[in-house]
Order: C-alpha cells, then structure tokens, then sequence
C-alpha cells in the first residue's frame, strides 16, 4: 500500500537526499546503479552531478551523471531515468574516487557527452551560468552538510539533518534542522539563500537568522511534505521574498 508520504514525493519537485539517494538510475538500455551522493556548487547551491555506485555492471566503478541527462525521476518507483546509453557512460572519463572533482576532469567530462560546459555562457539558450573559471573548487558533496551545526547571528540553533532539492531545477532549497535548546528534537526548514557562509573543515553553517526567529518558525514534518502554502507561510515569518517570486523562471 502506498504510504502518504510516497503520494507527496511523486507529486512534490522538492524531494529529500536521503530518497534521492535510495534511487536506481535507468540509462535508456538499462540500468546502471544507485545514487550514493550529490556534488553541488557551494556558491549557488545547484547540484552539478549524481555520484552513482555501479555496482556489478562496471564493478563497483563510480560515475558522475549531470542532471543535463535527466529525463524523469518516478518517485514511487524510487527510479530516475536519464537520456544516455550504458555505453556512454561506461566510456565516460574515469571519476578518481576520494578526490575533488577537478576542472580539467569536467572539461573532459563534457567533452565527452558533447554539452556545452556549465561554468561558460550557454550560446544556444543566451543563460549565462557559473562564469569564474577560478571557482573550479567549490564542488561539495551532500555527505558532508549532513551533520553539520546551524549557527544563527546569536548562536547555535542546531543540526542539519536532510536537504531538500527541487528537481524541476536541479537546485537545494533548504536544509532541515534539528533543534537544539529549549525545544530539542523540533524539526525546521531554512533556504539556502539564507545562508552566509559554511565552514566546510569544523562543519558549520551560519545563516543570517536569529535564534528566536528561527525558534518561532513553523515546524516542519516530513510526512506532511512541503507545500507552496508551507513554503509560503515559511517566507513571511522570516519577511522574507519567495524564491518564486523572483521572476527568473526558477520557480
């Protein structure tokens, strides 16, 4: 039977990481592993790649696949289809596994699929992207923010326990937290765009929020999902604009 939850994941664009990461990736001759992990750039919070874990088929090889190629994720089948053949990838530039991905791994890794590098103007569409080649090190992985403590203007407020990626856009909206303090174990949301700075080495997040807003703010529980209506209420107690509102066809 279908859990309430599973309906909202097939209808919802924001889903969690810890789901996303529970998919098996369908090339269009078959399928080729199982998500491990999300690379995302640290700047804009747009998710670059999905690690995935080959398994058997390339013998536990790890490949890189860029949401370019996906076609359409089946959240009741736990199942993301991309538009590219086993061979493509098997072919693909070997992924060193432990190391940053580098630029020249991904100028090769384009090269290879034949798309029009992200950090560049895309010529066809007139979209400007990620410009600044010296940027070329700011690729994170989603393991690493999990764990990580929410740090407030005025202090610790608590613990990152899941991310969640609208997959219309590739883009992570927000980080749930774990409470600490006077009301531990409450669960909240906070966007990405709230965020100044992370610490990537001591694992913290600042945000630009105050503890009592952030205190004040409306729960969140993962087995209602994440409505326009919640996120709606989540951006006027903060007198905040939705990132919907901005009129840059991200909504």
């Amino acid at each position: 039977m279908k859990t309430a939850l599973n309906r909202m994941r097939y209808h919802s664009p924001l889903q969690s990481v810890h789901y996303l990461e529970r998919c098996t990736l369908h090339a269009v001759d078959g399928a080729i592993g199982t998500v491990e992990a999300l690379y995302f750039d640290e700047m804009k919070w747009v998710v670059r790649y999905l690690l995935v874990d080959t398994g058997g088929w390339l013998m536990g090889r790890r490949v890189l696949i860029s949401p370019v190629a996906v076609g359409e994720v089946r959240a009741e089948e736990q199942t993301i289809y991309i538009e590219l053949t086993r061979a493509q990838i098997e072919t693909s530039p070997a992924l060193v596994t432990g190391q940053p991905v580098s630029r020249r791994y991904e100028e090769a890794y384009y090269r290879h699929y034949d798309w029009p590098v992200y950090w560049e103007e895309d010529r066809q569409s007139g979209v400007a992207l990620a410009k600044n080649v010296l940027q070329e090190k700011r690729l994170q992985g989603t393991v690493r923010v999990e764990g990580c403590v929410m740090v407030a203007v005025d202090g610790a407020i608590g613990t990152v326990r899941d991310i969640f990626v609208d997959i219309r856009y590739w883009v992570i909206r927000y980080l749930e937290i774990e409470a600490r303090g006077d009301r531990p174990g409450r669960h909240v949301l906070v966007s990405t765009g709230w965020i100044e700075r992370v610490n990537w080495v001591d694992r913290i997040v600042n945000i630009d929020l105050a503890c009592v807003a952030i205190d004040a703010a409306p729960g969140f529980d993962a087995s209602r999902g994440i409505s326009r209506d919640y996120e709606a209420g989540l951006f006027r107690h903060y007198g905040r604009r939705g990132y919907w509102q901005r009129g840059n066809g991200m909504n």
